[in-house]
């Protein structure tokens, strides 16, 4: 979607689609303007409670299943299970997407990660392609006046353009853009806590390759899960960063999160679009 600065100013219903790199700010923008009756549509939460729902369940009662006192109620319906995944704890999700390496240090078999990456892929393609009707219901059900779509950090990797092109249409696209030392703070929190991550088959592949050639690892089973996140996150990071401007250059506008970091009310936030509108 593209707009002037005069056009913008007189959308009655503003439809924002965040994009940008995980840890650089969307949710917190979010939470901002959810206190400002903006509908937050979080494309992580939709995965969670609605594509992966059952299979993140399934693999916490597995795991519960192996502790005889569990076990037993569980087969005896004592007890349920259930995930409390929210807008700020995606915790659940993550947990099931899981880490490449040795299993007793908490990795998956190769085959196993692949098929979570690509039922995690699946759902977030039917998260996304469920915005337009979010609008809708944002709108006709709650009273919202205006939506803000919080995509997933690894949405450049889908590789699906007519997508992009269906969230243009319903949406103004606004890239947040790190620089420097946002790029150097995100990476070194990843090496302090390496989460589970999305990756794209093919980079998979080749990243894989090169860190067993590097550490000389024969073996998946060898590999640690943590040290692999490490080693990997910067090369995930820099091959998005092209990946994010293309979209943002076809689709929308940029701005720095640095900036966004300032915004404290939707007025801040709409001040902070008319700059990047009116820069382009």
């Amino acid at each position: 979607m593209r707009l002037s600065v005069d056009e913008f100013r007189a959308w009655p219903t503003r439809r924002i689609t965040l994009l940008g790199m995980s840890g650089v700010g969307k949710t917190r923008l979010a939470n901002v303007l959810r206190k400002e009756h903006w509908y937050h549509y979080s494309v992580d939460y939709r995965i969670g409670t609605r594509y992966l729902d059952e299979a993140i369940l399934d693999n916490i009662k597995s795991q519960a299943m192996q502790v005889p006192f569990l076990r037993e109620l569980l087969v005896t319906d004592s007890i349920y299970i259930s995930n409390n995944i929210t807008f700020d704890n995606l915790k659940p999700l993550s947990t099931w997407l899981g880490k490449l390496g040795n299993p007793e240090a908490g990795g998956l078999a190769l085959e196993e990660f692949r098929r979570r990456q690509q039922l995690h892929r699946e759902a977030e393609l039917n998260a996304m392609n469920d915005v337009p009707e979010f609008i809708r219901k944002s709108s006709d059900i709650y009273g919202y006046q205006h939506f803000l779509n919080d995509v997933s950090g690894s949405v450049c990797e889908l590789e699906d353009d007519a997508l992009m092109q269906k969230m243009a249409e319903h949406t103004l696209f606004i890239y947040l853009q790190a620089d420097r030392s946002d790029e150097q703070h995100l990476i070194d929190r990843a090496a302090l806590d390496p989460k589970p991550l999305y990756y794209r088959d093919a980079f998979l592949t080749e990243h894989l390759d090169r860190y067993r050639a590097e550490r000389g690892t024969d073996f998946i089973a060898e590999i640690d899960p943590d040290d692999f996140v490490r080693w990997v996150f910067p090369h995930l990071f820099y091959s998005r960063v092209p990946r994010y401007e293309a979209i943002a250059a076809e689709h929308g506008y940029t701005v720095k999160a640095s900036d966004a970091f300032q915004v404290s009310s939707t007025e801040d936030f709409l001040a902070l679009i008319e700059q990047a509108l009116d820069a382009a």
